[in-house]
């Protein structure tokens, strides 16, 4: 394995094996690594009204969930995120880590990436977009939040909540993706925001449909 000279502390919420639910790869078995921390919201309730991102339904503060805490440096989080990816599996498939948040763009970093490869790991991000991620990282998807401002303007696919107020699809389709989704916001008004998705990609082809897979049929 190749050396990693720089090194720091990584804060991750929860770290767990599922299947991911959502956007290009949804139904693929990977590891979830969560990070703690986001530059769009506190994760407070009482910062939400004053917050960039006013409708997030993540906890994503502390270290506390399961498989969470403080890893000393990228190989100790590598091979936590290695032991949670079943050893029967097959050598001939390539485990995935999706590396998300909060804002997992604010811990991550090129020696991390590298350790995650060193275990055989294609790594995937999902990011709000308003950092540059570190080279390396295979799979990137961006999610734009209306008043966040959008540095990281290419990538795998950008995946937008949708309806936003104060942001339109439309904004987004000269970008360099290679799919481009909407994701109907959650919460109270999910039918009718689901049914807006539909319709906005029936009229706009260039767009797909994701749905929140984990969350329809009960898991993590």
């Amino acid at each position: 394995m190749r050396a990693l000279n720089f090194f720091m502390i990584y804060s991750v919420k929860e770290m767990y094996y599922t299947l991911q639910g959502e956007g290009a790869q949804a139904g693929r078995p990977a590891v979830f690594c969560r990070f703690s921390g986001c530059n769009l919201w506190s994760g407070k309730e009482e910062d939400r009204a004053k917050s960039v991102c006013k409708f997030c339904d993540t906890d994503f503060i502390g270290t506390d969930g399961p498989g969470g805490g403080k890893f000393q440096s990228p190989m100790d989080l590598a091979e936590a995120v290695r032991d949670k990816f079943p050893a029967t599996a097959s050598k001939q498939i390539r485990p995935l880590v999706v590396c998300t948040g909060g804002e997992p763009l604010l811990q991550m970093n090129e020696a991390l990436v590298t350790a995650f490869h060193d275990f055989g790991f294609e790594v995937a991000v999902e990011t709000n977009g308003t950092l540059l991620p570190p080279v390396g990282i295979d799979w990137i998807c961006v999610s734009p939040k209306a008043g966040g401002k959008l540095k990281l303007q290419s990538g795998d696919e950008l995946k937008l909540v949708f309806p936003q107020e104060g942001i339109e699809p439309a904004v987004f389709e000269a970008l360099d993706f290679r799919y481009f989704f909407l994701q109907p916001k959650d919460g109270p008004d999910i039918k009718q925001n689901t049914q807006l998705a539909v319709c906005y990609c029936l009229e706009h082809p260039k767009w797909r449909l994701s749905l929140q897979m984990h969350k329809l049929i009960g898991i993590s």
